[in-house]
Order: C-alpha cells, then sequence, then structure tokens
C-alpha cells in the first residue's frame, strides 16, 4: 500500500479488508477494481468485483464491526477512505453521502436477493 494525498494506492493481490478483522471505515474506489470474496470451507468465493465509484466496508459504520468478507486489490487500486467520523460529520454537511450509501446498500441486496431465487429455483429442480 502506497499513501498519497488523493487516497491510498494498493498494488495487485494486497489485501484491503480482511474478513472477520474489527473495521470502522467504508473505502471508495477511485481508479481500480478490487474483489470481494468470502471464506467458506476453507476456500475463496468470489462474491463481486467492483471498480471506479463504487464502495465497500459500508457495514462497519452501521455497527457490524466485523468484516464479513475480504476485499484484495485487483491490480492497481487506488481507494479513499471514510471513517466512522468522517462519515457522520458529512451526513451533518450533506444528506446526498447517506442517499449514495444506502443506495449502494439497497442494489447489493436486491442482487443477493436475486441469486438466492436463483439458487433455491435450482435447487427445487435437483430435487
Amino acid at each position: 500500500m502506497n499513501r498519497s494525498g488523493s487516497g491510498e494506492v494498493y498494488r495487485g493481490g494486497d489485501v484491503i479488508i480482511r474478513q472477520g478483522d474489527v473495521g470502522n471505515a467504508m473505502y471508495q474506489i477511485k481508479d481500480g477494481e478490487v474483489e470481494v470474496v468470502q471464506l467458506h470451507n476453507g476456500k475463496d468465493i468470489r462474491l463481486a468485483i467492483l471498480g471506479q465509484g463504487d464502495i465497500f466496508g459500508e457495514l462497519s459504520l452501521f455497527g457490524n464491526d466485523k468484516r464479513s468478507t475480504t476485499v484484495r486489490a485487483l491490480g492497481d487500486v487506488r481507494v479513499t477512505t471514510v471513517d466512522k467520523g468522517k462519515f457522520l460529520y458529512g451526513l451533518q454537511q450533506d444528506l446526498t453521502l447517506a442517499f449514495t450509501t444506502f443506495q449502494n446498500m439497497a442494489a447489493r441486496l436486491d442482487h443477493m436477493n436475486a441469486e438466492l431465487v436463483t439458487l433455491k429455483s435450482a435447487a427445487s429442480f435437483a430435487v
């Protein structure tokens, strides 16, 4: 990782957040891509690839302080960090930060619901 005035830069393979670690910040991707993986039965399962403009780690701002996934850089990636204090201050100044964060969380929930329906449909055909 390299810190610059315009964010933190991670190289390919660098872990930005690790599943199980305690966190109190979210990240926004300025450049590059990351993969989101979750350890399950000793194996990393890729859940998503995120790119410019996407955020991750936001659940730690809302009481879920243990990271539920690991996020790794896919090549060079530049992110900005928003800790809980900065987030709460930003909410007082401009509610678009909250709206954008909740919009992102709602989109992920919609995606997860669609995947759950697909999995349940496939399982019902297998019976």
